[in-house]
């Protein structure tokens, strides 16, 4: 006996072979630890609710005459406050985030004897890191974000 397929049972199949390949692939994303799915911010509705207090310290560092300044070297990221401020009154915490993997993020605190802050690049694995940094200095309130690409 010879089975004789039409044109109709090969669209059939092909969807068939088609989903099943869908269901297989999000099976596997879900699954592997490999595809992280998180967020970058936990807790995002109680971050979304503080905007507006962040764009006016972005809109603060964005006033300010000299910026800070994110500097890659040979062995180093250094990050340099304005010299006109008195290192020891700066206080706040500079942020690295790690987009692609949020296990890798940390933050230093921010207590200056100089104006400039070294992060060694043995911390950072190469690839695009995000960097915060939320300060303050004679209370007022300043954030600057930059994104570095570390080789």
């Amino acid at each position: 006996m010879k089975l004789k397929f039409n044109w109709g049972t090969y669209i059939v199949i092909a969807f068939a072979l088609f989903i099943t390949f869908i269901l297989y692939f999000v099976v596997k994303v879900q699954s592997d630890s490999k595809y992280d799915n998180d967020l970058v911010v936990e807790e995002y509705y109680k971050h979304d609710i503080h905007y507006q207090e962040e764009m006016q310290r972005v809109q603060n560092a964005q006033d300010l005459a000299t910026k800070p300044k994110v500097t890659q070297l040979d062995q180093e990221v250094t990050i340099t406050f304005p010299a006109n401020f008195v290192p020891k009154k700066i206080k706040g915490t500079v942020s690295l985030y790690r987009p692609s993997n949020k296990k890798l993020d940390f933050q230093v605190k921010l207590d200056l004897t100089e104006s400039t802050v070294h992060i060694p690049k043995t911390n950072l694995v190469g690839g695009s890191w995000d960097i915060n940094m939320e300060w303050q200095y004679e209370g007022k309130s300043y954030l600057t974000k930059e994104t570095l690409y570390i080789n």
